[in-house]
């Protein structure tokens, strides 16, 4: 069988604005296309570290941030509202924030598969270093303790926009994530429920490196794919 490519790119760090731009590209790039019937588009998987920065998805709540955006300048922490799904969440240092470019009609066009597809990615990833990770029903993202009530904790958050079956935006897994910046928000609009991260499970700094290599490993082998570095 031959598998269909995905094109991964770590851009390392890199502002959130900067990376929202270069998605748009792409995904206008992908559209253009499919519309002008040259061909398929290329799938593609971007994979960044955000300098801090608040998010709030297009059905969030403002109520959900529990700061200024004056005490946000004075911490260094940016905002931006977004075109994803879902509510506020945050972006910062040692947190693998993917970005899968893909063409969906490549795959399935089953917008909610391709959501239980991305939480099974890193699922897989996480158990390799020993992390059981779980789905919420009616809650996107990787939980751990999903069944217990007063110990959920979200390790994963996730959020997406596809235009034309063309996806966009994506998830955020926290490995050595300062968890004190989800202290003025209430994440993803869920109250009562906590975040933690690779580090905060397993009680020591992980290599942040190999994260990503299982992450590319987990996400060709779920979605089928080769992973072509670019």
């Amino acid at each position: 069988m031959v598998l269909k490519t995905v094109l991964f790119e770590d851009i390392g760090q890199m502002p959130y604005k900067q990376a929202w731009d270069y998605q748009e590209q792409l995904l206008r790039q992908a559209i253009d296309i499919k519309g002008a019937g040259k061909g398929l588009p290329v799938n593609r998987l971007l994979l960044v570290e955000h300098p801090p920065v608040y998010t709030l998805g297009k059905s969030g709540h403002v109520e959900n941030i529990l700061i200024s955006e004056e005490e946000m300048r004075l911490k260094g922490i940016e905002y931006f509202k977004t075109n994803r799904g879902g509510d506020i969440t945050f972006h910062g240092p040692q947190q693998i924030v993917g970005y899968p470019i893909i063409d969906l009609e490549q795959f399935y066009t089953d917008l909610g598969r391709y959501l239980r597809s991305l939480e099974e990615v890193i699922i897989e990833t996480i158990a390799v270093f020993g992390i059981k990770g779980q789905r919420s029903p009616g809650e996107t993202g990787v939980w751990l303790d999903a069944d217990r009530k007063g110990y959920e904790r979200k390790i994963c958050a996730m959020g997406v926009r596809c235009s034309r079956w063309v996806t966009m935006h994506g998830f955020a897994l926290n490995v050595n994530t300062n968890l004190d910046y989800f202290n003025n928000i209430v994440p993803c609009g869920i109250k009562g429920k906590q975040v933690s991260s690779m580090q905060q499970e397993l009680g020591h700094v992980v290599d942040f490196e190999e994260v990503k290599r299982v992450l590319l490993t987990c996400f060709a082998n779920v979605f089928q794919v080769e992973i072509v570095y670019g």
